[in-house]
């Protein structure tokens, strides 16, 4: 495997304002991950994609160099994740270092550990399009979940005559912590068109995405606590 570790920290955040480089406990939010990255894989193969000097600076004080500035139209709200790692991979690529594996940390999951990534590597192969972190959800659309039809009423999502929430199938949701992409499979077609997709699971502590100031504060939480996110 040549893999390209993608760390992608946008500046803009509207669900908590600097979000990638907010203090959690004492480290920026984003240090964490870099730090789980760099207990796997060489500085060389680890690459944050930023629009934004303040962001490099704080990842450079950390002694991991930035290579360039993601330009303005990766770095907007409407910009795919798809993009930011083409253009991670060609960039490298004109460097003369050609990855055929992407594996995507996003810096919102500061309790994903250098052990998750190397349990992950273990189940990844070149059949995979991709493998993806997840956790056992606990909306399970066979249970809890409705949709509203045409007609106004509530009807479960997904049919089942299930009478306990332990008795319906085990679905997952994506954690946002881990990705790895086969390079051959992004650049043939869309993401969410990957068929041959492998879970990696995790769970509820170690899961924890960072979205807006209340996930911010279970962080802190957790971190004051000191709790054993490894466990169930």
């Amino acid at each position: 495997m040549k893999p390209l570790v993608v760390i992608p920290a946008r500046g803009g955040s509207k669900g908590v304002p600097r979000k990638n480089i907010k203090l959690l406990g004492e480290k920026p939010l984003i240090q964490y991950t870099i730090e789980a990255a760099r207990k796997v894989f060489s500085d060389h193969e680890i690459c944050v994609s930023t629009d934004d000097q303040e962001i490099k600076e704080v990842v450079e004080s950390l002694g991991l160099h930035v290579p360039f500035l993601r330009p303005a139209e990766l770095a907007s709200d409407t910009a795919g994740t798809q993009e930011v790692l083409l253009h991670a991979l060609e960039f490298y690529k004109k460097r003369g270092y050609q990855a055929d594996t992407v594996i995507l940390l996003q810096p919102t999951s500061p309790f994903r550990t250098d052990v998750h990534i190397k349990e992950a590597l273990a189940l990844y192969d070149d059949s995979c399009d991709m493998l993806v972190s997840v956790k056992e959800t606990k909306a399970n659309p066979y249970y809890v979940l409705r949709e509203e039809n045409e007609a106004g009423w509530l009807a479960k999502s997904k049919k089942g005559n299930f009478t306990r929430r332990q008795d319906c199938p085990k679905v997952f949701e994506l954690n946002g912590a881990i990705y790895m992409i086969h390079v051959n499979s992004l650049k043939s077609k869309p993401i969410q068109d990957f068929e041959k997709v492998r879970k990696f699971e995790m769970n509820e502590w170690s899961s924890l995405d960072i979205d807006d100031l209340m996930d911010f504060a279970i962080a802190e939480y957790i971190l004051s606590q000191n709790m054993n996110t490894s466990e169930e």
